[in-house]
């Protein structure tokens, strides 16, 4: 087996161990049924101690056996539906190959990871075509001998079916579905055998959070919103360790939204626990994001210059700038995956999961969302307009400058929290979440000037020649660029700041 990446997509039947086969020529689509094939299979489940992966319905397999033998994980998407990678088998049957450790380690963390289960299936399996020959899907029959490795060890024993998917639509599934149970056959309520075999001892799954409602309590807001930014967070984790594109920016989005809604919501919970998860959030968001700012940067620079006219460009500046941010890309993913690899990173997921999993919340928690939620926005938007009215319209500054961005980060928390509160409020919060965003990202194109400007300054000092006047005119056009933004945001501000949030 070669290193691969698939999506699968099955359905498994619950079964007894002297039912019939289906007719399977019946199946929408379904032409013909290929002649069975006979496999013995004999799989190694691994997981942590306390079963951190299969809590989540993941799992991670070593396999030996049939046309497939390999490392095997298994990510899920959807209901019948997961992520496979996939990996060769190795020398050594408990190395877990590299890059499925990384895949799994946002919940691993440093914990080690060790055989749980063994299974051994006796596996018949017939491939179902079309009238054109495409492989629609394979119907398997699966006689299954399963041993848990964890104390207390126990055995079981059972037959299923499964039909997973080759070039076949879906609705052969939803054919299938309805064929089987006509005969008293239903899709199994676990999602895949390691779940059945592990039974007693197979853990709860993180509880959701319950939904907000206007006249439910205040901390519903917070606990809803922090539990879709976690998972965003996890879910996000492999892609920053794969280099997957926006990956680094979409968790340190994450990051910041949790930050930023502990930081609203601050009265609803203990304020040592919230004030210690912003500051490891905070380092957390520094520490990936230096290699988004620099590949935001890079980009920034080589548009300016391709929008030059070239006899104006002087000096070999595209080289000694991809030169430049070549160099500080390495080091910033190795800074950022340093960081995720470290135990402070997974003492954050920890804290996080606790957080999630008994919250310290006082007793404003408990007071009603809408009167709670709604004052907490009309102040975080009445901090904004009083930010704003102190700041000098008139003149660039470096004063100005920061005071600008401050700004920006008041209309960001602004928005996040009027995100979280859209399932009481609806509309209103919407527009006002609409409203901060638009703030946002016209000072965030004045920030990106203001640090492009003092990178600007920094490749200059460096490079001696004709390549100065280039960096002097680049820096030019950006002061400009930063100088019009700023204009822009006070234009806008003044004709359609945020309007002011009523909640009762």
């Amino acid at each position: 087996m070669t290193d691969s990446e698939m999506l699968e997509v099955e359905r498994k039947y619950d079964v007894g161990e002297d039912d019939k086969l289906p007719v399977l020529e019946s199946l929408p689509g379904v032409d013909r049924v290929g002649s069975p094939e006979e496999e013995a299979l004999d799989a190694f489940y691994f997981d942590t101690a306390g079963l951190a992966l299969a809590t989540r319905g993941i799992t991670l397999r070593r396999r030996t056996g049939g046309h497939d033998a390999g490392w095997h994980l298994k990510l899920p998407v959807a209901v019948g539906e997961r992520q496979e990678f996939t990996g060769r088998l190795g020398k050594d049957p408990d190395s877990v190959p590299r890059r499925l450790r990384q895949l799994v380690q946002v919940h691993t963390r440093d914990q080690d990871v060790i055989p749980v289960a063994r299974l051994k299936t006796r596996r018949t399996t017939q491939r179902l075509f079309a009238s054109d020959g495409t492989a629609l899907a394979d119907f398997c029959d699966d006689r299954v001998d399963s041993q848990t490795l964890l104390e207390p060890e126990a055995r079981t024993a059972w037959r299923e079916w499964e039909i997973e998917l080759i070039d076949g639509p879906r609705k052969l599934l939803k054919g299938a579905d309805t064929l089987l149970a006509e005969t008293g056959h239903h899709p199994s309520a676990l999602p895949s055998k390691l779940a059945r075999g592990l039974g007693g001892q197979y853990p709860p799954g993180d509880k959701a959070a319950p939904g907000p409602e206007p006249e439910g309590p205040a901390s519903a807001v917070l606990l809803s919103y922090l539990n879709q930014q976690v998972a965003a967070l996890k879910r996000h984790d492999p892609g920053v360790r794969e280099a997957a594109p926006d990956s680094v920016h979409q968790l340190r989005v994450s990051a910041r939204r949790i930050r930023s809604a502990l930081a609203t919501f601050r009265k609803l919970a203990d304020p040592e626990v919230t004030r210690s998860l912003r500051s490891e959030l905070r380092w957390l968001a520094g520490a990936v994001g230096e290699a988004r700012d620099n590949e935001v940067m890079r980009a920034r620079l080589l548009d300016l210059i391709g929008a030059e006219p070239p006899d104006l460009l002087m000096g070999p500046v595209v080289q000694q700038i991809e030169e430049h941010f070549e160099a500080a890309a390495h080091g910033a993913r190795a800074k950022g995956l340093a960081a995720l690899r470290s135990a402070r990173y997974f003492r954050l997921l920890d804290a996080l999961d606790a957080f999630l999993r008994e919250p310290p919340l006082t007793d404003i928690a408990g007071k009603d969302a809408l009167q709670t939620v709604g004052r907490l926005l009309a102040k975080e938007r009445k901090s904004l307009k009083r930010e704003v009215h102190t700041l000098d319209a008139a003149f660039a500054s470096p004063a100005t400058d920061a005071a600008l961005h401050e700004v920006r980060k008041s209309a960001k928390r602004l928005r996040y929290a009027a995100e979280a509160a859209v399932p009481i409020f609806g509309k209103r919060a919407t527009t006002l979440a609409r409203s901060a965003e638009e703030i946002q990202e016209s000072l965030g194109d004045h920030h990106d000037s203001v640090v492009t400007r003092d990178r600007l300054r920094e490749l200059a000092a460096n490079h001696r020649g004709k390549a100065a006047f280039t960096y002097g005119r680049l820096h030019a056009l950006e002061q400009v660029a930063g100088e019009e933004s700023r204009e822009q945001f006070f234009r806008t501000w003044s004709t359609s700041p945020p309007e002011p949030f009523h909640w009762k």
